[in-house]
């Protein structure tokens, strides 16, 4: 049976010692050094697993105007897993040490490629530590590549041009913001040029998905959570969104988490909207 949420570290080592096939993908990362993730991944890591990097394999190319980590293709998500040796059947298990901030990246991206069997582990590394098993360092051998191909997606989108026709649209979509509150209401913008939020959003800081132990909330208090974010506007009509794309995943995982299916990605985020020429800006809390 494969697991398309998350994974707990105790499931993922009975995994590996099972005849299934999996490919366990640390995807550690540090904004504000790129290298420090694949550094630490090579100095210790759950056995078996391939690193990837944010920049390089799960972004796309930039044109200045399309976010600080645009998608990759389609097309791109399909090879890069192919190569790590996965199949349209391989159990896929993303983890970080930020709590699955960056994991849930590849998450979505594996979901958009039609890939089901996709879970990020809940806890990441330190509750793999935590439940005393072993890390190895370097790099792995490298496998044999597998034949992972591209079926209907799973994740949908929204670009640019929707979320900006959704201003005036007479029954708007909910646009909902994954930064912390003080980024979101325009105050300590370090990252982005401009800072403020879309207008109308709503604030769902994703750290607000975790209990203090850096594993997820249980499904029913997520629920609740999300409801009281929501309102009356269902998950299909909820349209999450970030810094880069990136953190937004975080929310779109916990909504899977509680049950609340259907929600939208907009990749370009804050740091596509805010580049943009005549974009509309809001400050504060409202």
């Amino acid at each position: 049976m494969s697991t398309s949420t998350l994974i707990s570290a105790q499931e993922l080592h009975a995994l590996q010692q099972s005849s299934s096939p999996v490919v366990v993908c640390d995807c550690s990362f540090d904004l504000a050094d790129p290298e420090a993730g694949e550094r630490a991944y090579l100095a210790g890591h759950i056995p078996g697993a391939f690193y990837v990097h944010l920049d390089r394999d799960l972004s796309g190319a930039k044109t200045g105007s399309n976010g600080r980590h645009p998608l990759p293709r389609r097309e791109d998500v399909a090879g890069l897993m192919a190569r790590l040796g996965a199949d349209d059947a391989t159990q896929v298990v993303c983890y970080d040490t930020a709590g699955g901030a960056m994991a849930a990246r590849l998450w979505w991206l594996l979901r958009w490629a039609g890939h089901p069997a996709a879970a990020v582990l809940d806890g990441g590394l330190p509750a793999w530590r935590e439940a005393g098993h072993g890390l190895e360092s370097g790099r792995p051998v490298p496998p044999r590549p597998g034949a992972f191909t591209l079926r209907p997606a799973l994740a949908a989108t929204v670009a640019y041009e929707d979320v900006r026709a959704n201003l005036d649209a007479p029954d708007p979509r909910l646009v909902v913001d994954a930064r912390a509150p003080d980024r979101f209401r325009g105050q300590n913008e370090t990252l982005d040029a401009v800072g403020g939020h879309i207008p109308g959003a709503a604030n769902r800081f994703l750290r607000d998905n975790l209990q203090s132990d850096g594993r997820f909330k249980p499904p029913g208090q997520l629920r609740a959570e999300f409801g009281a974010v929501l309102g009356d506007t269902p998950a299909s009509r909820v349209v999450s969104q970030c810094g880069s794309g990136v953190t937004a995943c975080h929310n779109l995982l916990a909504m899977e988490i509680a049950g609340l299916s259907g929600a939208a990605l907009y990749p370009g985020s804050w740091s596509e909207w805010s580049s943009r020429p005549g974009s509309p800006i809001a400050t504060g809390d409202a």
